[in-house]
């Protein structure tokens, strides 16, 4: 006898079966997946500071994750691009430039910050023992950026700059160096190779600067450990959002929704895992979409608006 309850029941078992044949079949498509990060530290720190993390997903997702560490941005932008990566950390503007530039992802979380904000800063540091106050006393000195894709280490610099009026960095300072990494880019300046820095910062405890700190990483001529008091910030840029995590665009829904879970419950979940990225920085991930990224999209236009102009 067919009754309410058996259809009921029925209908809840196809819904199951569904659910299961839709997650086996991404799991045949997608027996492994890619996560590329870009190297704001040493290969050896970031394998260190992101492997229980993709172990975590790969515990979740019910597929082997494994880490990329990119040479550099533009390094993740084109693999998305080709397909050889499925899942990458970006930084807010070279996730513009893949999108600009016709790149598949899409943009599904991004950092909380201990006091619930989800954004940063770019600033300048020069080292406490100079006698610069300001931007605008360094012409004719070494500049030290990070990488042409970088956010806080070149894009949003370039626009400071160009608000202070200066217009052309490559010919108001002596040298623009790019340092590959915002470690390379402290460690320039510890060294005196440039006068001063492009890097990014959240607060004083939250910032590449601050890892390197706590690592005693940074020594001055003599050997001895630098502290954070022998650094000076002379400019800070209004808020920048915090990079976005992506996937291609083309992965399964059911793929994707399982990714977006799995970031979401990290923080109870794999609490040691979480606060191994940040240092315990960080305080979970914010749902986030492409557009919230627009702003940075127009950034990055103008940039290359400065470019061209300069090349003209």
């Amino acid at each position: 006898m067919i009754n309410r309850r058996s259809i009921l029941l029925s209908a809840a078992a196809l819904a199951f079966a569904a659910t299961s044949a839709s997650a086996q079949d991404y799991k045949a498509k997608y027996p492994e997946l890619t996560f590329a990060v870009v190297p704001a530290e040493n290969a050896s720190g970031v394998t260190e500071r992101w492997t229980p993390f993709t172990a975590y997903l790969s515990k979740e997702l019910g597929v082997k994750v494994n880490l990329r560490i990119a040479n550099d941005y533009a390094a993740v932008i084109e693999g998305q691009r080709s397909g050889n990566i499925h899942l990458a950390s970006y930084g807010s503007a070279s996730f513009a430039r893949a999108r600009l530039t016709g790149v598949k992802t899409d943009a599904f979380a991004n950092d909380i910050n201990i006091d619930g904000s989800t954004g940063y800063y770019s600033v300048f540091f020069v080292k406490a023992t100079s006698p610069y106050k300001t931007v605008q006393e360094l012409k004719g000195k070494n500049l030290g950026l990070v990488d042409p894709n970088s956010t806080s280490g070149n894009n949003v610099p370039r626009f400071e700059l160009d608000k202070m009026g200066i217009t052309d960095a490559d010919t108001y300072f002596s040298k623009v160096v790019f340092t590959g990494s915002h470690e390379n880019a402290m460690l320039a300046l510890s060294q005196g190779t440039v006068d001063v820095v492009a890097n990014q910062w959240t607060n004083d405890g939250d910032s590449t600067l601050a890892q390197m700190i706590t690592k005693g990483m940074l020594k001055n001529a003599d050997g001895s450990v630098m502290k954070k008091d022998d650094f000076r910030i002379i400019h800070k840029s209004a808020p920048i959002i915090n990079g976005p995590y992506a996937y291609s665009s083309d992965l399964p829904e059911e793929l994707k929704a399982a990714i977006r879970k799995a970031f979401e419950e990290a923080p109870t979940k794999d609490k040691a895992a979480f606060d191994k990225l940040s240092d315990g920085q960080k305080k979970g991930f914010h749902a986030a979409t492409t557009k919230d990224w627009d702003a940075t999209i127009d950034l990055i236009k103008f940039v290359d608006a400065l470019r061209k102009k300069k090349a003209s």
